[in-house]
Protein backbone atom coordinates (compact mmCIF):
# COMPACT_ATOMS: atom_id res chain seq x y z
CA UNK A 1 0.00 0.00 0.00
CA UNK A 2 1.06 3.35 -0.99
CA UNK A 3 2.33 5.69 1.84
CA UNK A 4 -1.00 7.98 0.46
CA UNK A 5 -2.79 5.02 0.57
CA UNK A 6 -2.20 3.87 4.31
CA UNK A 7 -2.88 7.72 5.84
CA UNK A 8 -6.51 7.45 4.00
CA UNK A 9 -6.52 3.91 5.57
CA UNK A 10 -5.79 4.88 9.33
CA UNK A 11 -7.91 7.88 8.85
CA UNK A 12 -10.78 5.80 8.12
CA UNK A 13 -9.91 3.25 11.25
CA UNK A 14 -10.00 5.96 13.51
CA UNK A 15 -13.09 7.39 12.74
CA UNK A 16 -14.50 3.70 12.57
CA UNK A 17 -13.45 3.09 15.51
CA UNK A 18 -14.24 5.96 17.32
CA UNK A 19 -17.54 5.14 16.75
CA UNK A 20 -17.96 1.97 18.08
CA UNK A 21 -20.78 1.42 20.80
CA UNK A 22 -19.32 0.41 24.12
CA UNK A 23 -21.20 -2.60 26.20
CA UNK A 24 -22.20 0.26 28.51
CA UNK A 25 -24.18 2.40 25.81
CA UNK A 26 -25.84 -1.00 24.25
CA UNK A 27 -26.89 -1.93 27.73
CA UNK A 28 -28.12 1.34 27.62
CA UNK A 29 -30.85 0.43 24.77
CA UNK A 30 -32.33 -2.27 27.05
CA UNK A 31 -35.62 -0.23 27.40
CA UNK A 32 -35.77 0.92 24.18
CA UNK A 33 -38.65 -0.18 22.32
CA UNK A 34 -38.59 -1.93 18.85
CA UNK A 35 -39.64 0.23 17.32
CA UNK A 36 -36.84 2.93 18.50
CA UNK A 37 -34.48 -0.13 17.65
CA UNK A 38 -35.49 -0.31 14.28
CA UNK A 39 -35.23 3.34 13.35
CA UNK A 40 -32.41 3.98 14.85
CA UNK A 41 -30.47 1.22 13.28
CA UNK A 42 -32.44 1.10 10.01
CA UNK A 43 -34.23 -2.47 10.41
CA UNK A 44 -37.40 -2.23 9.37
CA UNK A 45 -38.92 -5.48 9.37
CA UNK A 46 -38.97 -5.50 12.86
CA UNK A 47 -41.98 -3.23 12.54
CA UNK A 48 -43.68 -5.60 9.69
CA UNK A 49 -46.51 -6.79 12.34
CA UNK A 50 -47.18 -9.54 9.07
CA UNK A 51 -43.78 -11.60 9.75
CA UNK A 52 -43.42 -13.96 12.26
CA UNK A 53 -41.05 -13.10 15.36
CA UNK A 54 -38.37 -16.20 13.57
CA UNK A 55 -39.00 -13.88 10.38
CA UNK A 56 -37.91 -10.37 12.02
CA UNK A 57 -35.08 -12.51 13.80
CA UNK A 58 -33.50 -13.34 10.54
CA UNK A 59 -34.34 -10.54 8.77
CA UNK A 60 -32.47 -7.96 11.89
CA UNK A 61 -29.58 -10.08 11.68
CA UNK A 62 -29.19 -10.35 7.82
CA UNK A 63 -29.64 -6.46 7.78
CA UNK A 64 -26.77 -6.03 11.04
CA UNK A 65 -24.37 -8.62 8.58
CA UNK A 66 -24.99 -6.29 5.71
CA UNK A 67 -23.52 -3.69 8.06
CA UNK A 68 -20.70 -5.62 8.23
CA UNK A 69 -20.25 -5.74 4.69
CA UNK A 70 -20.66 -2.09 3.88
CA UNK A 71 -17.49 -1.46 6.42
CA UNK A 72 -15.72 -4.08 4.66
CA UNK A 73 -16.33 -2.77 1.34
CA UNK A 74 -15.11 1.02 2.07
CA UNK A 75 -11.67 -0.33 4.11
CA UNK A 76 -10.57 -2.53 1.37
CA UNK A 77 -10.90 0.18 -1.44
CA UNK A 78 -7.14 1.46 -1.21
CA UNK A 79 -5.59 -1.73 -0.28
CA UNK A 80 -3.15 -4.32 -2.09
CA UNK A 81 -4.08 -7.51 -3.46
CA UNK A 82 -2.39 -9.09 -0.73
CA UNK A 83 -4.16 -6.93 1.90
CA UNK A 84 -7.65 -7.48 0.25
CA UNK A 85 -6.95 -11.18 0.20
CA UNK A 86 -6.91 -11.43 3.86
CA UNK A 87 -9.95 -9.38 4.42
CA UNK A 88 -11.89 -10.91 2.06
CA UNK A 89 -10.63 -14.34 3.51
CA UNK A 90 -11.89 -13.44 6.82
CA UNK A 91 -15.10 -12.56 5.34
CA UNK A 92 -15.54 -16.00 4.41
CA UNK A 93 -16.27 -17.37 7.79
CA UNK A 94 -20.10 -16.23 6.53
CA UNK A 95 -19.82 -18.31 3.52
CA UNK A 96 -18.43 -21.35 5.48
CA UNK A 97 -21.63 -20.81 8.36
CA UNK A 98 -23.96 -21.48 4.90
CA UNK A 99 -21.72 -24.46 3.78
CA UNK A 100 -22.44 -25.59 7.13
CA UNK A 101 -26.13 -25.16 6.25
CA UNK A 102 -25.86 -26.96 3.13
CA UNK A 103 -24.19 -29.81 5.02
CA UNK A 104 -26.55 -30.15 7.39
CA UNK A 105 -29.80 -29.94 4.58
CA UNK A 106 -27.81 -32.87 2.75
CA UNK A 107 -27.30 -34.87 5.77
CA UNK A 108 -30.90 -34.93 6.97
CA UNK A 109 -32.36 -34.77 3.76
CA UNK A 110 -34.20 -31.39 4.64
CA UNK A 111 -36.29 -29.24 1.91
CA UNK A 112 -34.25 -27.10 0.04
CA UNK A 113 -36.38 -24.04 0.53
CA UNK A 114 -35.71 -24.79 4.62
CA UNK A 115 -31.95 -24.70 3.98
CA UNK A 116 -32.20 -21.40 1.69
CA UNK A 117 -34.21 -19.83 4.06
CA UNK A 118 -31.22 -20.51 6.76
CA UNK A 119 -28.32 -18.78 4.31
CA UNK A 120 -26.70 -15.77 5.18
CA UNK A 121 -26.93 -13.40 2.15
CA UNK A 122 -23.61 -12.47 1.48
CA UNK A 123 -21.66 -10.48 -1.56
CA UNK A 124 -20.94 -12.13 -4.29
CA UNK A 125 -17.20 -11.62 -3.97
CA UNK A 126 -17.19 -14.66 -0.60
CA UNK A 127 -20.23 -16.06 -2.05
CA UNK A 128 -20.64 -20.06 -2.61
CA UNK A 129 -21.84 -21.34 -5.73
CA UNK A 130 -25.14 -21.79 -3.92
CA UNK A 131 -27.19 -22.81 -6.86
CA UNK A 132 -24.57 -25.58 -8.11
CA UNK A 133 -24.38 -27.04 -4.24
CA UNK A 134 -27.86 -27.01 -3.73
CA UNK A 135 -27.93 -29.63 -6.63
CA UNK A 136 -25.22 -32.03 -5.38
CA UNK A 137 -26.04 -35.76 -4.55
CA UNK A 138 -24.79 -35.87 -1.17
CA UNK A 139 -22.14 -34.52 1.24
CA UNK A 140 -19.04 -35.79 -0.65
CA UNK A 141 -20.40 -34.15 -3.94
CA UNK A 142 -21.00 -30.91 -2.14
CA UNK A 143 -17.34 -30.81 -1.21
CA UNK A 144 -15.74 -31.79 -4.32
CA UNK A 145 -17.20 -29.34 -6.21
CA UNK A 146 -16.00 -26.56 -3.84
CA UNK A 147 -12.35 -28.11 -4.51
CA UNK A 148 -11.23 -25.61 -7.82
CA UNK A 149 -11.70 -22.43 -5.77
CA UNK A 150 -11.27 -20.01 -2.76
CA UNK A 151 -12.32 -23.18 -0.62
CA UNK A 152 -10.30 -25.54 -2.01
CA UNK A 153 -7.89 -26.53 1.13
CA UNK A 154 -11.10 -25.86 3.32
CA UNK A 155 -13.36 -28.49 1.32
CA UNK A 156 -10.33 -30.92 0.69
CA UNK A 157 -9.57 -31.41 4.43
CA UNK A 158 -13.38 -31.82 5.10
CA UNK A 159 -14.05 -34.41 3.02
CA UNK A 160 -11.08 -36.08 3.67
CA UNK A 161 -11.98 -35.86 7.20
CA UNK A 162 -15.70 -36.85 6.72
CA UNK A 163 -14.54 -39.86 4.39
CA UNK A 164 -12.72 -41.26 7.71
CA UNK A 165 -15.14 -40.67 10.38
CA UNK A 166 -18.77 -40.03 8.37
CA UNK A 167 -18.96 -38.23 11.72
CA UNK A 168 -21.09 -34.43 11.30
CA UNK A 169 -19.28 -33.14 14.48
CA UNK A 170 -15.29 -33.77 13.00
CA UNK A 171 -16.68 -32.15 9.43
CA UNK A 172 -17.76 -29.19 11.28
CA UNK A 173 -14.77 -28.84 13.21
CA UNK A 174 -12.20 -29.14 10.99
CA UNK A 175 -14.00 -26.80 8.33
CA UNK A 176 -13.69 -24.21 11.54
CA UNK A 177 -9.45 -24.96 12.43
CA UNK A 178 -9.19 -25.18 8.84
CA UNK A 179 -10.20 -20.79 8.04
CA UNK A 180 -8.01 -20.22 10.80
CA UNK A 181 -5.26 -22.20 9.47
CA UNK A 182 -5.92 -19.87 6.30
CA UNK A 183 -6.22 -16.96 8.03
CA UNK A 184 -2.68 -17.70 9.64
CA UNK A 185 -1.22 -18.44 6.07
CA UNK A 186 -2.20 -15.83 4.51
CA UNK A 187 -0.54 -13.54 7.41
CA UNK A 188 2.87 -15.09 7.04
CA UNK A 189 3.01 -13.95 3.38
CA UNK A 190 2.92 -10.30 4.43
CA UNK A 191 6.64 -8.10 4.84
CA UNK A 192 7.87 -8.20 8.41
CA UNK A 193 6.41 -4.71 9.19
CA UNK A 194 3.06 -5.63 8.59
CA UNK A 195 2.86 -9.02 9.77
CA UNK A 196 4.11 -8.44 13.56
CA UNK A 197 0.56 -6.29 14.15
CA UNK A 198 -1.03 -9.37 12.41
CA UNK A 199 0.70 -12.04 14.09
CA UNK A 200 -0.22 -10.43 17.24
CA UNK A 201 -3.83 -9.66 16.22
CA UNK A 202 -4.26 -13.45 15.11
CA UNK A 203 -3.08 -14.80 18.49
CA UNK A 204 -5.31 -12.46 20.52
CA UNK A 205 -8.38 -14.24 18.37
CA UNK A 206 -6.94 -17.42 18.65
CA UNK A 207 -5.88 -17.89 22.23
CA UNK A 208 -9.86 -16.98 22.78
CA UNK A 209 -10.83 -19.58 20.37
CA UNK A 210 -8.20 -22.44 21.52
CA UNK A 211 -9.25 -21.83 25.46
CA UNK A 212 -12.93 -22.08 24.32
CA UNK A 213 -12.36 -24.92 21.87
CA UNK A 214 -10.14 -26.80 24.29
CA UNK A 215 -13.27 -26.85 27.19
CA UNK A 216 -15.78 -27.51 24.97
CA UNK A 217 -14.23 -30.46 23.25
CA UNK A 218 -12.32 -32.00 26.72
CA UNK A 219 -14.74 -31.35 29.31
CA UNK A 220 -18.15 -31.15 27.61
CA UNK A 221 -18.04 -33.67 24.54
CA UNK A 222 -14.98 -35.71 26.18
CA UNK A 223 -12.74 -36.47 23.43
CA UNK A 224 -9.65 -37.44 24.04
CA UNK A 225 -6.18 -35.43 24.72
CA UNK A 226 -5.02 -36.48 21.24
CA UNK A 227 -8.35 -35.53 19.81
CA UNK A 228 -8.92 -32.58 21.20
CA UNK A 229 -5.52 -30.94 20.19
CA UNK A 230 -5.66 -32.42 16.31
CA UNK A 231 -8.83 -30.12 16.03
CA UNK A 232 -7.09 -26.67 18.05
CA UNK A 233 -5.26 -24.43 16.03
CA UNK A 234 -1.81 -23.20 17.96
CA UNK A 235 -1.92 -19.91 18.78
CA UNK A 236 1.35 -17.14 17.89
CA UNK A 237 0.69 -15.83 21.39
CA UNK A 238 0.11 -17.47 24.79
CA UNK A 239 -1.37 -20.88 24.28
CA UNK A 240 1.45 -22.00 21.54
CA UNK A 241 1.53 -25.69 20.79
CA UNK A 242 3.81 -26.54 23.50
CA UNK A 243 1.08 -25.40 26.16
CA UNK A 244 -2.03 -26.64 24.38
CA UNK A 245 -0.22 -30.02 24.72
CA UNK A 246 0.37 -29.54 28.22
CA UNK A 247 -3.27 -28.42 28.53
CA UNK A 248 -5.15 -31.02 26.77
CA UNK A 249 -4.16 -33.54 29.36
CA UNK A 250 -6.64 -31.92 32.22
CA UNK A 251 -9.83 -33.29 32.11
CA UNK A 252 -11.36 -31.06 34.97
CA UNK A 253 -11.92 -27.41 35.05
CA UNK A 254 -10.64 -25.84 38.12
CA UNK A 255 -6.86 -27.33 37.32
CA UNK A 256 -7.29 -26.73 33.23
CA UNK A 257 -7.61 -23.14 34.32
CA UNK A 258 -5.08 -23.03 36.75
CA UNK A 259 -2.11 -23.90 34.05
CA UNK A 260 -3.32 -20.94 31.90
CA UNK A 261 -0.06 -18.74 31.22
CA UNK A 262 -0.41 -15.14 32.81
CA UNK A 263 -2.81 -13.23 32.05
CA UNK A 264 -5.37 -15.65 31.65
CA UNK A 265 -4.88 -17.53 34.82
CA UNK A 266 -5.86 -14.62 37.02
CA UNK A 267 -8.28 -13.70 34.66
CA UNK A 268 -10.32 -16.99 34.60
CA UNK A 269 -10.06 -17.38 38.29
CA UNK A 270 -12.86 -18.17 39.98
CA UNK A 271 -14.63 -19.61 36.61
CA UNK A 272 -16.86 -22.52 37.28
CA UNK A 273 -18.40 -23.03 34.16
CA UNK A 274 -17.24 -22.84 30.52
CA UNK A 275 -19.77 -20.37 29.55
CA UNK A 276 -17.88 -17.78 32.46
CA UNK A 277 -14.76 -18.72 30.79
CA UNK A 278 -16.36 -17.41 27.47
CA UNK A 279 -17.62 -14.51 28.77
CA UNK A 280 -14.86 -13.18 30.38
CA UNK A 281 -12.72 -14.03 27.26
CA UNK A 282 -14.51 -12.47 24.95
CA UNK A 283 -14.54 -9.23 27.11
CA UNK A 284 -10.36 -9.35 27.60
CA UNK A 285 -10.00 -10.20 23.50
CA UNK A 286 -11.98 -7.37 22.86
CA UNK A 287 -9.92 -4.83 25.08
CA UNK A 288 -6.61 -6.57 23.80
CA UNK A 289 -7.71 -5.96 20.29
CA UNK A 290 -8.87 -2.03 21.10
CA UNK A 291 -5.55 -1.78 23.02
CA UNK A 292 -3.84 -3.22 19.41
CA UNK A 293 -5.11 -0.86 16.79
CA UNK A 294 -4.55 2.16 19.05
CA UNK A 295 -1.11 1.15 18.92
CA UNK A 296 -0.45 0.02 15.43
CA UNK A 297 0.98 1.58 12.83
CA UNK A 298 -0.10 -0.94 10.58
CA UNK A 299 -3.74 -0.18 8.25
CA UNK A 300 -4.26 -3.70 7.61
CA UNK A 301 -4.19 -4.70 11.14
CA UNK A 302 -6.19 -1.99 12.60
CA UNK A 303 -8.51 -2.61 9.66
CA UNK A 304 -9.11 -6.31 10.57
CA UNK A 305 -9.00 -5.62 14.60
CA UNK A 306 -12.18 -2.74 13.53
CA UNK A 307 -13.91 -5.36 12.02
CA UNK A 308 -13.60 -7.76 14.64
CA UNK A 309 -14.77 -5.30 17.00
CA UNK A 310 -18.03 -3.86 14.84
CA UNK A 311 -19.04 -8.27 14.11
CA UNK A 312 -18.72 -8.28 18.27
CA UNK A 313 -20.99 -4.68 18.61
CA UNK A 314 -23.48 -6.22 15.77
CA UNK A 315 -24.12 -9.68 17.32
CA UNK A 316 -24.78 -7.90 20.99
CA UNK A 317 -27.36 -5.72 19.15
CA UNK A 318 -28.88 -8.89 17.47
CA UNK A 319 -28.72 -10.28 21.08
CA UNK A 320 -30.81 -7.30 22.47
CA UNK A 321 -33.27 -7.63 19.61
CA UNK A 322 -33.61 -11.20 20.53
CA UNK A 323 -34.37 -10.78 23.73
CA UNK A 324 -37.34 -8.15 22.74
CA UNK A 325 -38.66 -10.33 20.45
CA UNK A 326 -38.86 -13.10 22.73
CA UNK A 327 -40.16 -10.91 25.43
CA UNK A 328 -36.92 -12.50 27.89
CA UNK A 329 -36.59 -10.55 30.91
CA UNK A 330 -33.72 -8.05 31.64
CA UNK A 331 -31.33 -9.99 33.74
CA UNK A 332 -31.82 -12.71 30.60
CA UNK A 333 -30.77 -9.77 28.07
CA UNK A 334 -28.07 -8.37 29.80
CA UNK A 335 -26.53 -12.28 29.85
CA UNK A 336 -26.88 -12.04 26.20
CA UNK A 337 -25.36 -9.07 25.58
CA UNK A 338 -22.42 -9.50 28.07
CA UNK A 339 -23.31 -6.76 30.50
CA UNK A 340 -24.22 -9.22 33.65
CA UNK A 341 -22.19 -12.57 34.63
CA UNK A 342 -23.95 -15.61 32.95
CA UNK A 343 -25.38 -16.99 35.93
CA UNK A 344 -28.74 -18.36 36.07
CA UNK A 345 -31.20 -15.59 37.01
CA UNK A 346 -33.60 -17.10 39.91
CA UNK A 347 -37.60 -16.32 39.95
CA UNK A 348 -38.47 -16.42 36.63
CA UNK A 349 -40.67 -19.58 36.71
CA UNK A 350 -40.30 -22.87 35.43
CA UNK A 351 -41.32 -21.76 32.09
CA UNK A 352 -38.98 -18.91 31.70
Amino acid sequence: MSAAAQAYLNTRVSAMVSRLLPAERIAALIPASLAEMAERFGLEPLLDESLTKLAKSRAAEQALIQVLFADLRVLIRPMSAIERGLMLAWARKYSLFNLKTLIRGKLYDLDQAEIHANLYDVPDYVRLPDKELFRAENVLELLRMLEHGPYRLIARQAREVFEQKREPFALEAVIDQRYYHELARLIMQFPSDSQQPLRALLGTVLDAVDLVWLLRFRLSYKLSPSETFYYLVPSVRLLHRERLLALVNHDALEPLLAALPAPLDDLMAGCSTIIDVQSRIGTYTAEEIRRQISRSGSGVARALGYLILRERELFMLFSLIQGKLLGLPRELVEIGIETAAPSCPTGLGAAA
